[in-house]
């Protein structure tokens, strides 16, 4: 099966994450959707997205493929709807189109000549807060797939299992020493060449992506996931970090999402809950306020290349944006727009050619070259949130 994926309207409910990718690219428990589609054994084709990531992220060449939401969780039941697709035909949920299969289309829009099948059930990413709140369920999904009939590399005799060993799985080069894993509540997946330090206490369900590490006396609460490359401790709960941000020191993260190349200096916490225990109001990209999420528990929501200063206080239901620094005592406001420079003092615009130059510096540090894609797409986020800015 060639896919291509496509963002829709719904994309802008996942910004600010989707400000430098398109949906199909958010890391849904231990993998992204399109790395899960891949798994299924799916080509990736190409992608349908915003024009300025697209020199990232290419168009597919002419020809015929399964056009499939970037948005839509790709588990069993609905990845054989999609493949009993006929030519022409699609998928459809309410008035979302989930799928189609025909000839290569330049937009989202559902080609006329499409037969429609009503489908119920789909899972599709409607905000930032779903890939913490429902982890759970994916990380429990993919692990299945991603275990099924292998062997967990040996993990060192100093680790201590509490609940089945076999939801413990380990990747070639993953190492664990002294700490203990549980999985009482749900699995624990190791990915290769992660580390998990000496004295760490973490609690399925859990994914520890390739290269990652967890600190010294860390505690991880489940459902959490670590994406690669990343570096975490302190305390977190039901968190998601995408990929290459750090999160390394003391100081509690929970029910929160970072992109990635983020940095949460030292004692950074993240206040999940109200006082008073009210439904959180996050940010919205749409209608430009603060609006209901539904949820008792949220907490910091960043964009990627953000980063914060030693002892920075997150209130409740935080949104910030790409290429934000903060710092300063007291809680900064509740909606950060990207390239923002300050805290509760105030903000002025963060420059973007000195922003360039940080982003540079922290992906060399991880071999990672900033290309002039990543370059052009920052410029044009710069632009666009301009308007949050003034």
């Amino acid at each position: 099966m060639q896919v291509v994926f496509f963002d829709d309207a719904g994309r802008t409910g996942l910004l600010p994450l989707t400000y430098t990718r398109p949906a199909c690219e958010l890391r849904t428990g231990i993998l992204t959707i399109s790395e899960t589609w891949t798994k299924k054994g799916a080509s990736i084709a190409g992608y349908i997205t915003e024009p300025y990531l697209s020199i990232k992220y290419p168009k597919a060449a002419e020809g015929t493929y399964f056009h499939v939401n970037g948005r839509l969780f790709p588990d069993d039941v609905v990845c054989e709807a999609i493949s009993r697709l006929g030519q022409n035909e699609a998928l459809i949920q309410g008035d979302t189109v989930l799928a189609w299969n025909g000839a290569l289309q330049t937009c989202t829009e559902l080609p006329s000549s499409c037969h429609s099948i009503n489908y119920e059930g789909a899972i599709l990413i409607e905000r930032c807060s779903d890939l913490f709140s429902r982890n759970d369920e994916f990380i429990q999904s993919q692990f299945g797939m991603l275990t099924a009939g292998r062997n967990s590399a040996p993990l060192h005799s100093s680790v201590t299992i509490i609940g089945d060993p076999s939801l413990v799985f380990a990747e070639h080069g993953a190492r664990a020493l002294a700490c203990t894993l549980n999985t009482e509540s749900g699995p624990i997946y190791l990915g290769v060449d992660s580390e998990i330090m000496e004295g760490s206490n973490i609690r399925g369900p859990f994914a520890l992506c390739e290269h990652a590490g967890i600190k010294m006396g860390a505690k991880v609460y489940g459902a959490t996931t670590i994406g690669p490359h990343c570096k975490a401790g302190g305390e977190i709960g039901n968190s998601v970090m995408l990929g290459f941000s750090n999160k390394g020191h003391d100081g509690y993260m929970g029910n929160s999402v970072l992109g990635e190349w983020c940095n949460l200096g030292a004692d950074t916490n993240t206040s999940n809950l109200k006082n008073n225990y009210s439904i959180v109001k996050t940010w919205n990209y749409a209608s430009h306020r603060l609006e209901s999420s539904g949820l008792t528990f949220v907490g910091l929501t960043m964009g990627d290349h953000s980063k914060c200063a030693i002892n920075t206080q997150f209130n409740t239901g935080t949104t910030v944006g790409c290429c934000a620094n903060i710092f300063g005592g007291d809680f900064p406001p509740k909606f950060i727009p990207s390239f923002s420079w300050g805290g509760a003092a105030g903000f002025v615009t963060f420059d973007l050619q000195k922003a360039y130059e940080v982003a540079e510096r922290v992906m060399m540090r991880r071999k990672v070259e900033f290309t002039e894609a990543e370059a052009l797409i920052l410029k044009h986020i710069f632009e666009y949130s301009a308007q949050f800015r003034e």
